[in-house]
């Protein structure tokens, strides 16, 4: 299962990178657990310096803007590629 993350203060934009984030796992068919980070100390941790901040399998893979679905969708399964070859 894929973890994903959203780092953020919880404002709108935040919002919608959940929302494609989960729109784009539910179109490769694959389960994820999501979380909201909201602690400013953890975007440091993933080198976050502007929100809203996309992590999925602990790799930050968007920071400081909306990705689209597609470009979302990619990543899911970049990472599902390297969790079965590892």
């Amino acid at each position: 299962m894929l973890k994903i993350k959203v780092l953020g203060p919880g404002c709108n934009n935040c919002h919608m990178v959940e929302e494609i984030a989960r729109a784009a796992v539910a179109a490769v068919g694959v389960e994820a657990a999501f979380e909201k980070v909201t602690d400013r100390a953890e975007f440091a941790r993933y080198g976050l310096l502007y929100t809203p901040g996309l992590v999925i399998d602990e790799k930050l893979v968007s920071a400081g803007r909306i990705p689209n679905q597609n470009e979302v969708v990619a990543w899911v399964n970049n990472a599902l590629a390297i969790s079965a070859s590892s």
